[in-house]
């Protein structure tokens, strides 16, 4: 098991740019405002070749009443509880503030080692901050620049020489869990809900909305099953987006539901399916996710199951892409209802992740064309002839067919709601990709066509193919012989004799050429000159 690093400190000293380092992506929200971070945040990542678990914790606020702040402050000593090693940071361009030494009080009743960061001690103005710094009593201060990079060589030795009495215990590696995204509109309940299902107050709640920033993940087992939680910060119109930070946490949320296996969409039951909602939901199953509505607040309902039934039929005239996805109604505060949520996200699951024989498919093919024949396209039949799943998780299928082109989408959408409809597939975005069959092997240019046959030096050959062949081997000629060519006259021909017209009877006298001895022949049907008439007297 990897050691369990919790990085702690004022606001904006930059303890969210470490952890990005250190785990090598950005995950946690960064920008120049204090107090962007509120959650405690837990990551994997490593410095040099020492695995660590790091939590990235909101800024040290010295306030204890009922505000946002006070809240962010016990999120942080939780995750000192949590910690077996913590690396507190200040800020060595200005120095050691109030701030600074009230939290170091606070962290010398923490029975545990404590590494002190001086952070951007990259120019020569840092200098005076990071002499500073020993006033307060964590010994050699370790100068760093996490935005640059600097200092980590310094870091890694700090932590290998504060880590040597840390007994860090080897456990196998979980199974991979189940991802769920909670998404929603700011203040639909989702926090509470995480924190509902977990039994601990592990995320940030509040009547404020839009408490949420990052994208918190937290790991949970639910009847023997490893679950990956992921709550998500609320989404508004896109209009209504204008800050940075805003869109910087909107960013985060989409990538959480590109990451997911099974999206929660969290809605109020009093304006469920408004046109947010749809949004959400159609993003959904654009990137081919199961999804889950819960309906949250769900214990303030006068008429629950009236109001069950028009949200159902909402759902269904609204979403019909994912007709038969579950509904859950809940409430997170109360806890009504929350018990049905889980069985529900699995059943989900496992529809998202069914297999369907190919002689099942085949099967079901025969039977819905024959009840709904395809239509005729400019006159010619489309004739689909197989079909196969190719992968699950969503289900997406491949049918081959003659002019797949051609096939409308109506009829896709037929089929796909048929496919959803004879298979149990509530739901679950479904994928049916359409092929062309393939092309006449024997067709010019196919496959099996062969090259193409050459006439030119058969005997067979018509005589306007030796013609173009002749006429083109002389176009091929020098400059004289072409000369020659288009010079040269056309000879008459000397014609032997007239054949007789079709009319003529055979045996009728037509001069052709005047004998020896001045005496006329005949000539027969077919031009041939006889030589004497049958019955005739013998010279």
């Amino acid at each position: 098991m990897a050691l369990k690093v919790a990085i702690v400190g004022r606001p904006n000293v930059g303890k969210s740019t470490l952890f990005n380092r250190l785990v090598g992506k950005r995950l946690a929200l960064v920008d120049d405002r204090p107090g962007v971070t509120r959650d405690r945040r837990y990551a994997d990542g490593n410095i040099g070749d020492m695995d660590l678990t790091l939590i990235d914790t909101a800024g040290y606020e010295d306030v204890t009443d009922d505000s946002l702040e006070a809240r962010m402050r016990e999120q942080t000593e939780a995750a000192l509880d949590d910690a077996e090693l913590v690396m507190f940071m200040m800020d060595a361009r200005e120095g050691v503030t109030s701030l600074d030494r009230i939290f170091a009080e606070r962290l010398r009743r923490v029975h545990k080692p404590i590494i002190l960061l001086a952070n951007k001690s990259e120019s020569r103005e840092s200098g005076g901050g990071v002499g500073e710094a020993h006033a307060l009593g964590f010994g050699e201060p370790v100068a760093i620049s996490a935005e640059h990079g600097e200092g980590m060589a310094d870091l890694y030795a700090a932590i290998v020489a504060a880590s040597q009495d840390i007994f860090v215990e080897e456990i196998d590696e979980p199974d991979k869990p189940i991802r769920i995204a909670v998404i929603g509109r700011p203040n639909a309940g989702k926090s509470t809900l995480i924190n509902r299902l977990i039994g601990d107050d592990r995320l940030l709640t509040g009547p404020e909305a839009g408490i949420t920033r990052d994208s918190i993940s937290v790991d949970w087992q639910f009847e023997g099953k490893n679950i990956r939680l992921v709550d998500t910060a609320g989404m508004r119109r896109k209009a209504r987006v204008q800050e940075k930070l805003e869109k910087l946490s909107v960013a985060d949320t989409i990538r959480a539901i590109t990451f997911a296996e099974v999206v929660i969409l969290m809605m109020d039951k009093d304006d469920a399916f408004d046109t947010q909602d749809l949004q959400l939901a159609d993003l959904v199953e654009r990137e081919g996710r199961a999804l889950v509505y819960v309906a949250s607040k769900w214990d303030l309902e006068d008429e629950p199951q009236s109001r069950m039934a028009k949200l159902k039929g909402m759902a269904e005239d609204k979403l019909p892409q994912l007709k038969g996805s579950p509904f859950v109604a809940l409430s997170s505060h109360s806890g009504r209802g929350v018990e049905r949520l889980m069985p529900a996200v699995l059943q989900a699951y496992d529809t998202w992740s069914v297999k369907v024989k190919t002689k099942d498919l085949n099967t079901w093919l025969s039977m819905a064309t024959q009840r709904h024949p395809p239509p005729a396209v400019d006159g010619k039949r489309i004739k689909p002839k197989y079909i196969a799943q190719t992968k699950a998780r969503p289900p997406t299928f491949v049918l081959m067919a003659n002019r797949a082109e051609s096939m409308p989408e109506h009829y896709k959408r037929y089929l796909v709601n048929s496919i959803r409809e004879s298979f149990d597939l509530p739901g679950t975005p479904i994928r049916l990709n359409v092929k062309s069959s393939g092309v006449n092997p024997y067709a010019e240019g196919g496959a099996k066509s062969g090259p193409e046959r050459y006439k030119g030096d058969a005997k067979t050959a018509p005589r306007r193919v030796k013609k173009a062949e002749k006429e083109e081997a002389l176009s091929k000629l020098p400059g004289k012989a072409l000369e020659q060519k288009k010079t040269r006259k056309a000879q008459p021909k000397v014609l032997g004799g007239l054949k007789s017209s079709a009319s003529k009877k055979a045996g009728s006298s037509v001069a052709v050429q005047k004998g020896a001895r001045g005496g006329a022949r005949q000539v027969s049907r077919s031009g041939r000159i006889r030589t004497g008439q049958k019955g005739g007297a013998k010279k």
